[in-house]
Order: structure tokens, then sequence, then C-alpha cells
């Protein structure tokens, strides 16, 4: 005989007396209570590990009716009221959205340029500064050589060795 694990998703407690109360609701027809808020069973699972033999054909879990039913007959004025309502939030909500996105972009452009003219300005101080470094590197040399030029003037071995580097 072999063992078989079987891996089970359960609902959770509170989401269970949810769906027994919601399967025994029989008042699927009223379109504005759907409008409004989704009573159906919670999402909220949690995974239960056994031992025993997988069996098929678990009821338990397996909703048998429709989520709700429609008559296209009775459709509510409040829902259509609330439906545009509502699509006019939406809209209203992206254009705020959209105004924000160009208000960031706008906003990373000058950043964009601030930043380059920064970079431009570093550059040019390093530049100068890269200069300022060779001049000075070209002094040094000619100094340098100035001495050497003035030690082949000292005819004492002595003062000669002192002005040597």
């Amino acid at each position: 005989m072999e063992d078989h694990r079987e891996l089970q998703l359960l609902p959770n407690t509170a989401s269970a007396t949810r769906l027994a109360a919601w399967r025994s609701d029989s008042s699927g027809s009223s379109i504005s209570k759907v409008i409004e808020s989704f009573e159906g069973p919670s999402l909220d699972l949690q995974l239960s590990i056994s031992l025993q033999p997988v069996t098929k054909g678990s009821s338990d879990c397996v909703i048998r009716r429709p989520f709700r039913e429609f008559n296209d007959a009775k459709i509510d004025l409040n829902c259509i009221e609330a439906l545009k309502w509502q699509a006019a939030e939406q809209i209203r909500l992206a254009a705020v959205e959209k105004a924000y996105a160009e208000k960031v972009r706008e906003m990373t452009r000058r950043e964009m340029e601030l930043a380059q003219s920064e970079f431009a300005r570093a550059r040019y101080m390093w530049e100068r500064a890269r200069e300022e470094v060779e001049k000075a590197e070209r002094l040094k040399e000619k100094a340098t050589r100035q001495i050497d030029s003035k030690c082949m003037e000292i005819t004492c071995q002595a003062c000669r060795q002192s002005f040597r580097p």
C-alpha cells in the first residue's frame, strides 16, 4: 500500500462562516446589493497537509450555483447612475494621475538640465585645475633647470652637492 500525501486549500474559520451564510442567502436578485458589496466566499485560504489517500470528487469546496443571477428586464436606474458616477470618478482619477505624471516629468526634465549644467561647470573647473597643475609642473621644471645651471657655476664640490637634489 502506497501513502499519498494530499494538499488542500481550506478556508479559514472566519471565511467559512461567511461562505455558509452566503450559500444560505437566497435573495440574489437585488442588483444594487451586488454593486455595493460582494459578499461571496473569501479567497483567504489556509494550506492543509494530510497523509490520507487522495479522494476524488470532494464536493465540500465546490460552489455549485452561479454567483448571481441577473434579469435584463429589471435593470435598476440607480445601478446605471452608480456605474456612470463610477466611470466619471475613474476618468477624474485618471486625469489627476496624468497631471501628476506630467508634473513629475517636468520636474525630472528640470533636474536633468540642472545636472547637465552642473556637470559642464565641474568639467570646466577640472580643466582649469588640470591646466594649473600643468603650469605648476612647468614652473617646477624651469626652477630645477635654473638651480642646475647655478649649481654648475659653483666651483666648490661640497657646495655643488648641497644644491643638487
